[in-house]
């Protein structure tokens, strides 16, 4: 039975919450959160252990970006040093607002966003949010995932994230218009991913993941465009393109008419893109798309990626990235796997 435009607006508005749309102060009470995620004594099973270049993991785990903001709203959960690492809300050169409301919706198992990009600019990244994460967690990799809305400006903010001594990692929104070429994504035209992933691995220090959109006709083509420019992996994929009505007015849900979908569907879909392009790129993959339980993230490992990001799951369940990584040592026993660096598919 198909959810009413009320009742899938009220739960967008609870995932709003839950995705920190709201200040930490009315995130849920710290009281909810189980003694054993609190922070301190964190011990990590060295069998989940992965390295990829700039990262060495504790365990293959990261929320996807925008789903944890900048930590602080998340910490309250649970202790972020249980993460591999925390992937950060997508940082552009300037503050941005993002979209209007509503930018959230819940259908089904499935969720849509249009949320504009809404964040803190890079300036204020770099004087505050990454410092608090340098003060808090000292020991847990942080990757930032920047965006712009032309090649000059991607390269602007690698620059600028170059100072940072807490920053492992950049990972390159490139599901963003291009500006110089009518509004067309990034992420679609091999040349211009390849150019852009080039001139922001020049401008840093710090190794360089493209997250690729997937929609575009052949994801290889892109991928090898990525890999050629210098990147030191992918992070595959960002979310699909959507189209949700209201039929009493007969207009769209979504205040951008279009969404980014994501949830348990895009699984299949995320794991046949990886498992092509694996058997034409060499550089690592951290997979991205409906994963909501240790099995989906050996499936993913098996499909060709060596890490993964946690997305929606969050909005449902604030304790989905902990529970995930604490049932991978017993669904490992289960299957008599050593190390997750072994997990690989035919």
């Amino acid at each position: 039975m198909a959810e009413t435009t009320e009742n899938m607006l009220a739960i967008s508005a609870h995932a709003q919450l839950l995705a920190g749309e709201e200040t930490p102060q009315i995130i849920r009470p710290s009281s909810t959160r189980p003694d054993n995620l609190k922070k301190g004594g964190v011990v990590s099973d060295p069998r989940l252990g992965v390295e990829l270049p700039g990262l060495k993991l504790k365990n293959p785990v990261m929320p996807a970006s925008g789903t944890c903001w900048y930590g602080q709203e998340i910490a309250r959960d649970y202790d972020l040093n249980r993460l591999g690492a925390i992937v950060l809300k997508t940082t552009t050169l300037r503050p941005r607002e993002g979209n209007g409301q509503p930018r959230l919706l819940k259908s089904g198992e499935e969720w849509m966003n249009c949320n504009g990009l809404h964040n803190v600019g890079v300036e204020q990244l770099l004087a505050d949010k990454l410092p608090w994460l340098e003060e808090n967690y000292p020991e847990l990799p942080v990757i930032a995932s920047v965006a712009g809305n032309s090649i000059e400006e991607y390269e602007e903010i690698a620059g600028k994230l170059n100072a940072s001594k807490h920053l492992n990692a950049l990972e390159l929104n490139i599901s963003c218009p291009n500006v110089k070429a009518g509004g067309q994504a990034m992420g679609v035209d091999p040349e211009v991913v390849e150019e852009l992933t080039r001139r922001c691995v020049q401008a840093s220090d710090k190794p360089v993941y493209v997250k690729l959109t997937p929609n575009v006709t052949d994801i290889t083509t892109i991928a090898l465009a990525a890999e050629r420019g210098g990147a030191a992996g992918l992070t595959m994929i960002n979310t699909l393109t959507g189209l949700r009505f209201d039929l009493a007015s007969r207009k769209p849900i979504l205040s951008n008419v279009t969404g980014g979908v994501s949830g348990p569907a895009l699984k299949p879909i995320c794991l046949r893109l990886i498992h092509q392009v694996r058997q034409v790129c060499d550089i690592p993959i951290i997979g991205v798309g409906g994963i909501t339980s240790a099995e989906d993230v050996l499936e993913y490992l098996i499909a060709g990626a060596q890490a993964v990001q946690v997305g929606s799951a969050s909005f449902t369940d604030p304790l989905a990235l902990p529970k995930i990584i604490s049932a991978l040592p017993v669904l490992m026993d289960q299957y008599g796997i050593d190390n997750l660096k072994n997990v690989k598919g035919e």
